[in-house]
């Protein structure tokens, strides 16, 4: 076979698109035989073993780990420390994957991590022994970002795994602490069909000795967590135990009190204490807490700075004003019970509009019934840079099934648009400058809607809603 020499960035993109890439099927095995720790190790001894130099912070979870992750890394940074975080998916560009010191990977830097990453798959698959695939998008891309962090010497690296975390890429490194956060049922055909089995899967990424973090609250995967840890004999600080957070007297209130055993700290949360981004924070401080017991001495006024800084686009992102547009990555019940939750105690609108898409193997009909009830007009859509995508008419099909019942149920009017741009253009055409538009359901949805909803708040020239 035949491998593409990376040149330039679009060859890069042309090798790294060339992988197998479980973001962009309809069928994402997760099995031993298909993602294997053999491979990644060879994959990476090839280009020097990168990550075994780098002190990591690894978060695994099914709920918040991306803003845990970038609320530590703001930490980090906060306390003069150069920081990596590595997330994924992306929005916009594949290099926001790789970022150092709140910086994406560069054009240049991608290109050149790329063309060693080509030249280590092709000796791969010519070293003796049986590869039976090759690297995939997710490992390369992981590699790369370890090489880059090595190569830019990076006091810290945060890495968010892709998916479960027992087979993760990811699951390589050697952290100085893991963060397990809430659990619930995602990625069922590969996680598993129960809480406990998803859990054990997260838990993956508990190390021997390493100490972990964990903010599930509930009984039956909470003690699956607790069992691992106690077999790897690993010191596990649990939310609602070893820690807490107690929410101000106010819901408008800029600040939480973070509470162990022992030791008390005050700290900035810019969301309001009602949000699920409360818990991310409490973890993301009591992940700093076991840093600093390691010696990493991160002061409070560098916890309060990095949690007053931090940001994560497209989660329960306000993009626009007048109408109030928000973007979130919500993809499945939980998550969107949260946002909705969020959306109740935060915000009042005079009509609020619903634009939604799903992936085929997320639980639709689960998210629109929760959704539904919340909005008067609903426009179903579906993306169309991923082959995931549920059609708009199955899930209007799925919705008119899940309308509230009862003579006084709200019951919102339903539309279906054939693209995200042509939703845009009805929302555009048709909301008023007091209502409330959300769009949700998938992380695609969210990076194909977020750029046309900035550039027409940009262009003076097309406004985005009527008088």
């Amino acid at each position: 076979m035949i491998r593409p020499l990376v040149s330039d960035y679009n060859s890069a993109l042309e090798f790294l698109l060339g992988r197998v890439n479980f973001e962009r099927t309809t069928t994402v095995p997760y099995q031993s035989a298909t993602f294997k720790f053999d491979r990644m190790r060879r994959l990476l001894a090839l280009v020097g073993d990168p990550h075994l130099g780098l002190k990591a912070v690894h978060l695994a979870g099914t709920k918040g780990k991306g803003s845990t992750a970038a609320m530590v890394a703001a930490i980090l940074r906060a306390s003069s420390r150069s920081t990596g975080l590595y997330t994924s998916p992306h929005l916009s560009r594949i290099e926001e994957r790789i970022v150092i010191d709140g910086v994406p990977c560069s054009e240049a830097e991608f290109t050149g991590l790329a063309a060693e990453l080509a030249e280590a798959v092709g000796r791969l698959v010519r070293q003796p022994g049986e590869v039976e695939h090759d690297p995939t998008f997710f490992e390369v891309t992981t590699a790369m970002a370890f090489l880059h962090f090595a190569r830019r010497k990076v006091d810290a690296a945060v890495l968010e795994v892709g998916l479960g975390g027992r087979l993760d890429s990811t699951n390589v490194c050697q952290p100085s602490v893991t963060i397990i956060t809430s659990i619930s049922f995602d990625h069922t055909k590969q996680l598993g069909n129960t809480l406990a089995e998803i859990a054990g899967e997260k838990a993956g990424i508990i190390k021997p000795g390493v100490p972990c973090i964990s903010g599930e609250l509930k009984d039956e995967p909470r003690q699956v967590i607790e069992r691992i840890a106690a077999e790897r004999r690993a010191p596990l600080w649990q939310l609602g135990r070893e820690f807490d957070y107690l929410p101000a007297n106010s819901l408008a209130a800029d600040s939480l009190d973070a509470a162990s055993p022992g030791e008390r700290l005050d700290y900035f949360e810019p969301v309001g204490s009602e949000s699920p981004q409360a818990a991310n924070a409490a973890l993301a401080v009591a992940g700093i807490h076991r840093l600093n017991d390691a010696g990493w001495n991160i002061s409070p006024p560098a916890i309060r700075e990095g949690l007053a800084s931090a940001r994560v686009a497209a989660r329960i992102e306000v993009v626009v004003q007048r109408p109030t547009v928000i973007v979130d990555v919500a993809h499945n019940v939980a998550s969107i019970e949260a946002l909705v939750a969020v959306l109740a105690a935060r915000f009042t609108a005079r009509r609020r509009w619903l634009v939604f898409a799903s992936s085929r193997d997320k639980d639709s009909a689960g998210m629109l019934a929760r959704l539904l009830p919340q909005f008067d007009e609903v426009i179903l859509t579906q993306y169309i840079e991923n082959p995931r995508a549920v059609e708009p008419e199955q899930l209007l099909a799925l919705a008119q099934q899940a309308l509230p019942l009862g003579a006084a149920a709200v019951r919102p009017v339903l539309h279906v648009a054939p693209t995200p741009g042509a939703a845009w253009t009805q929302v555009s055409t048709h909301a008023g400058r007091e209502d409330l538009v959300c769009i949700t359901g998938s992380f695609f949805l969210a990076a194909e809607l977020r750029p046309l909803v900035l550039a027409s708040r940009l262009d003076s020239r097309s406004p985005v809603v009527h008088p």
